[in-house]
């Protein structure tokens, strides 16, 4: 499935429509500049850009992308044997979900309702026409996963409040068909190739954090189960990576965590047989099959960096794919063995290449300009060695700095290009990024660590990294900014309140504020998140909700606060938001708000640019 994954940083173009994107070397000649009035930083969020297209399984020269062509980011169809393109979909607020039918005559696409994730499945043909409902008879709600069969068949996760997690079988023009149902939390894995069987994850043992796997028939009766959370006594988690895509093979390749890190294994589900593959490589390790089923191809993740390798399960050779160094956000291995990968690093904007040492699509107009480098720091913190990003403006320290904390909170900032931070060295900032404990690529342990004690933990390690920024004399510590989204929103309001006196400046978008009332106005899978990561719900552990809620020390906040949020979004739903403003306006302390028509950030790049230009304000005005 296309999505934004390899271009959450990237905004749009300048360039009309209407405008292809050339592959490598028949792009006409351009100015490779924008407006001489336009500063690099916007010219890097409008530059345009494009995902790693998705290809049918069955048609691969039809293929499916993510750009932001038209000023939002929209779904494109590009056929490449004719190099035809055309933008499937056109909506004020963007899309970026689709996945195309395996013999690619389809294209299905997410339909919610301006940012707010609850919707239904749509579809259009490949080539053009009206788009009409996919699965006709099931009702809008969170996804929770889709997988097409060759037969026209659709599998569709569905999450809502009232029912939990469901999985319906849709045929073609049948009637949806409910095969199961859950309170917790679950989710489509992938369907064999012959269309008969479905993995899928869940977490049914109460465990958000780690899945469980059961392969079904389409009846959904069980044909085996992989549990290494032992019915939840053990926090070991599996995730499903795909099946064998060759007819017969019943092998599924599997993600798993029983050494410590994430790693693949093949599982095949008709004998039980598990192959443990014993890559030998540091790190977190994923994978996909080959379309011939040959080989895997392996995404290594390693301290902020990522590279790609082929392994071949029948020899055990491991084969490194060249990529450049820096990081890897999305590979995909072609039917002609070549491998297309999305490719960027601190100082240079992303692009979508190939191992034949082509680019795979080539956007048209002005080209995003680079940025600095990062830097490398290692932190003894509480928890252990604290791994940093950092990034210099021209000139001596000490500087102006930003912690621009990264969301998830399972998630890694790493060593790939990103358009706010640059703005902000542009502005003459350093700007330091901590993978603290809870982010995932450090291993097991570190990514678990912060249960319980949710968003102190993460502060902690905070705080030993601005320690080192301010001795070292990188940071000026009057002049030191927290910011973040998301999670890393979370974590700069929960900072201001329970750090004060370190932060001249807090910025925060899309946070949790008051996580009771975020507890209960949240989509259904991110409750079963929190109640993993608390232990129960408010009203079960009522203490670990309120040690770990910024709106609890909210009249502690002595640093300027800018707040932005989306007022559709269902993860971090706007009333909590307005209960932490609340508080602030009832004791007069400085704060500004800004509220914006979509969900959990913005597919629109003109409201993106917008709101970094009003966090650049707000921090001009009170760090004067």
């Amino acid at each position: 499935m296309v999505g934004m994954t390899e271009i959450t940083e990237s905004t749009a173009s300048v360039a009309p429509a209407a405008v292809p994107m050339a592959p490598a070397g028949e792009r006409t000649a351009a100015s490779a500049g924008g407006p001489a009035d336009m500063p690099a930083w916007e010219q890097r969020f409008r530059a345009p850009r494009v995902s790693l297209p998705d290809w049918a399984e069955d048609a691969p020269d039809h293929a499916l992308f993510v750009s932001n062509a038209t000023g939002t980011y929209e779904l494109y169809a590009w056929d490449r044997a004719t190099g035809g393109q055309r933008q499937a979909t056109h909506r004020p607020n963007g899309t970026t979900d689709g996945i195309l039918t395996p013999d690619g005559a389809w294209i299905w696409w997410f339909s919610d309702t301006d940012g707010d994730e609850f919707g239904v499945w749509m579809r259009q043909p490949f080539g053009g026409g009206p788009d009409e409902p996919a699965a006709p008879g099931l009702a809008p709600s969170y996804s929770a996963g889709v997988a097409l069969g060759r037969d026209g068949t659709a599998v569709v996760g569905r999450s809502t409040d009232e029912d939990g997690t469901t999985i319906h079988v849709v045929r073609p023009g049948g009637a949806p068909v409910e095969i199961y149902r859950h309170r917790e939390s679950a989710g489509v894995g992938d369907l064999s190739h012959d269309g008969t069987l479905l993995a899928l994850e869940h977490t049914e043992h109460g465990d958000a954090m780690h899945s469980a796997l059961r392969v079904v028939r389409l009846d959904g009766t069980t044909v085996c189960e992989l549990d290494d959370t032992e019915g939840g006594s053990e926090e070991l988690g599996l995730e499903v990576l795909g099946f064998a895509p060759v007819q017969g093979d019943t092998r599924l390749l599997v993600g798993h965590q029983r050494r410590g890190r994430w790693e693949p294994m093949l599982w095949d589900v008709a004998t039980g047989e598990e192959t443990d593959l014993a890559i030998d490589l540091p790190g977190d390790l994923s994978a996909e099959w080959y379309p011939d089923g040959s080989a895997l191809l392996v995404a290594h993740s390693f301290e902020a960096r990522s590279d790609l390798w082929r392994f071949d399960p029948a020899t055990r050779e491991l084969t490194r794919v060249e990529t450049p160094a820096g990081t890897v956000s999305g590979a995909t291995a072609r039917p002609d063995g070549t491998v297309e990968y999305v490719w960027s690093c601190a100082a240079q904007p992303p692009k979508v290449r190939s191992t034949t040492g082509r680019e795979v699509l080539d956007p048209p107009g002005m080209k995003a300009p680079g940025s600095v480098a990062v830097e490398d720091v290692w932190v003894e913190g509480p928890g252990g060695r604290v791994h940093a990003l950092v990034q210099r403006p021209e000139g001596e320290g000490p500087f102006p700095t930003v912690f621009d904390i990264h969301g998830g909170p399972t998630w890694h900032d790493s060593d790939a290009f990103a358009a706010a931070p640059a703005a902000w060295v542009d502005h003459g900032y350093a700007v330091i990024r901590v993978n603290y404990r809870g982010s995932t690529g450090y291993g097991r342990a570190w990514t678990d660590a912060l249960k319980h004690r949710v968003g102190l933990i993460e502060l902690e390690d905070i705080a030993a990294v601005r320690e080192w920024a301010v001795a070292s004399g990188v940071a000026d510590p009057a002049r030191l900014v927290l910011s973040g989204g998301s999670w890393g929103g979370y974590l700069t309001l929960l900072g201001l309140g329970t750090q004060p006196g370190s932060w001249a400046l807090g910025l925060a978008a899309v946070p949790v504020a008051d996580y009771v009332t975020a507890y209960h106005d949240e989509m259904e899978a991110l409750k079963a998140m929190d109640r993993t990561l608390l232990g129960g719900t408010p009203e079960e552990v009522p203490e670990r909700y309120e040690a770990s809620s910024p709106l609890t020390y909210v009249d502690a906040v002595t640093a300027p606060v800018y707040i932005s949020a989306g007022v559709n979004d269902p993860r971090c739903p706007i009333r909590q938001v307005e209960n932490y403003v609340d508080r602030l306006a009832a004791r007069g302390a400085v704060h500004e708000v800004y509220r914006y028509d979509a969900g959990h950030g913005s597919l629109v790049v003109e409201e993106r640019i917008k709101q970094v230009r009003l966090e650049l304000a707000f921090a001009e005005r009170h760090l004067r």
